[in-house]
């Protein structure tokens, strides 16, 4: 028979429990605060991108990326992940990379001359984001330090860019005019990206303590992003989206597969 531990013990453990000093709530509430900031910029990167002001609304999506990596570093930081922090998140990203840049597209992109077809590309993407999040969830990636298909805030941030790229570009006097049949097929192309089961870099396990390479790279882009915003960030989002599928291409050509993550084997239940 097991000894019954005395009331006097249990007390005195309950009271170190309830004394044991834990992260400052401020502290636990930032990343639902930061989440909802990158929110906030999604919701108004629609109402801008249907006022006609596009690059008002591309900087709004840049902004909501910039706070959707913050919100999930500080949680991790606090370690205040929890499961409602990860919903929320991923409903704020529906908004701000699913809804927003394709609503962008359609907008400064004229889609509306297409009827019927410029409106089907548009919500090709937003579903193939919301699908995306919903994957992101509930699978994990097949491959270590890899996403499963093109990651949405990279997508949002490639139509952002291109935005602000082309008002760069009519700025200096070299308008170009982009078909509209072709701004619906590379929106659409983008979201089908998002679903493919092509591997692209999570930048997650990124060491910039202890890898002098890696911390030269990291300030060299963010000095470039500084130097000339739209034309690097198009460019950044160009090379990222496009130099990951002809990787994968080679890969499969050349037999150097990536390295997969072997799931944990169940434990086998006890026979009664």
């Amino acid at each position: 028979m097991n000894a019954v531990e005395p009331t006097d013990t249990r007390r005195r453990r309950r009271r170190r429990r309830r004394e044991r000093p834990g992260p400052p709530r401020g502290l636990l509430l930032l990343p639902h605060l930061l989440t909802t900031a990158g929110l906030g910029f999604g919701f108004f990167a629609i109402v801008t991108a249907f006022s006609g002001k596009h690059d008002l609304a591309a900087a709004a999506i840049c902004f909501a990326i910039l706070f959707d990596v913050l919100d999930g570093r500080v949680a991790r930081l606090a370690k205040s992940s929890s499961k409602f922090g990860g919903e929320y998140d991923s409903i704020a990203d529906t908004v701000s990379f699913a809804v927003a840049p394709a609503m962008l597209a359609v907008s400064a992109g004229n889609l509306q001359v297409l009827g019927r077809a410029g409106w089907v590309m548009a919500f090709l993407y937003t579903a193939c984001a919301a699908l995306r999040l919903a994957r992101f969830n509930v699978s994990p990636s097949r491959y270590r330090g890899r996403f499963e298909g093109l990651p949405s805030p990279a997508a949002a941030g490639v139509i952002a860019s291109t935005q602000l790229f082309v008002s760069f570009l009519r700025d200096r006097g070299l308008g170009i005019d982009v078909p509209e049949f072709l701004i619906a097929g590379a929106t659409a192309v983008l979201g089908l990206m998002m679903v493919s089961a092509i591997p692209y870099r999570s930048f997650k396990e990124l060491d910039l303590r202890h890898s002098f390479v890696t911390l030269v790279f990291v300030v060299f882009a963010v000095a470039l992003v500084v130097r000339g915003r739209a034309v690097s960030l198009f460019c950044i989002g160009v090379v990222y989206t496009a130099h990951v599928p002809a990787e994968w291409l080679w890969r499969q050509k050349s037999g150097r597969t990536l390295e997969k993550i072997i799931p944990p084997v169940p434990s086998e239940s006890p026979q009664g």
